[in-house]
């Protein structure tokens, strides 16, 4: 049997959200009392909740019309399946502190520490523990990033997409913008708020899966990421 890891958060009402996006609300709709017509119950059992919440919410895809005007039409529905279904690499950056660069230099050689090599059409995921180092707290918004260098230089290998556990691929008011539009530019993507990617550390490649829903127009979706390992 395959082993999957899960790497996507949980979705809760007043979880943490970029700076700016809609709060998530969750709330009972109906239940299964209403349902069966039952007066005054003395207690009751959601049937349906509603929803109210950013296309970029906990894990998250970003699509390319995400990443600047010129990308209208590149929504998240008009991306090809492929891209969320390829061959994974996860390199340990978790040395890294609030609000460092991880340069191209530093993903060369983790590469080579790791003995993988990134091929085109790879999705390359960065595990720094920010995620379990600050998620909920004054800190999880102060996460490290990617340069604008080492972000052209991942496109160039031809990479889907990489991965992050922070809330932005790069660092905000740093890099950030320049990212998101080098990844339109080049036509690949990145996931966002990725976790348990110490599961992944050392243990070569795996099958990523992380569909989006099919929102039409949409300039991101909420994820359930998974690493595959096929157990030889």
């Amino acid at each position: 049997m395959p082993e999957i890891i899960d790497l996507s958060q949980e979705i809760f009402a007043g979880m943490p959200v970029y700076k700016g996006l809609p709060a998530v609300k969750m709330t009972v709709h109906t239940t299964h009392e209403q349902w069966e017509g039952i007066k005054n119950p003395s207690s009751t059992t959601p049937s349906v909740y509603k929803l109210e919440l950013g296309e970029h919410t906990g894990t998250h895809v970003d699509a390319l019309n995400h990443m600047g005007s010129e990308y209208q039409g590149q929504s998240i529905d008009t991306m090809p399946l492929s891209m969320f279904y390829t061959s994974g690499i996860c390199l340990d950056f978790s040395y890294k502190g609030l609000e460092e660069l991880i340069d191209q230099q530093e993903i060369m050689s983790a590469c080579k520490k790791a003995g993988l090599e990134i091929s085109p059409g790879d999705t390359v995921l960065l595990h720094t523990d920010h995620y379990r180092k600050t998620f909920g707290g004054p800190n999880w918004d102060k996460g490290p990033g990617v340069t604008t260098d080492a972000a052209r230089w991942l496109g160039a290998q031809g990479i889907a997409a990489f991965g992050v556990e922070t809330m932005s691929p790069g660092v905000p008011g740093i890099s950030n913008k320049e990212v998101h539009r080098i990844c339109g530019e080049l036509g690949f993507t990145h996931y966002e708020n990725l976790i348990n990617l110490h599961q992944l550390i050392g243990r070569g490649r795996f099958r990523f899966i992380a569909l989006p829903l099919k929102i039409q127009g949409g300039t991101g979706s909420p994820i359930r990421a998974v690493a595959v390992f096929e157990n030889n």
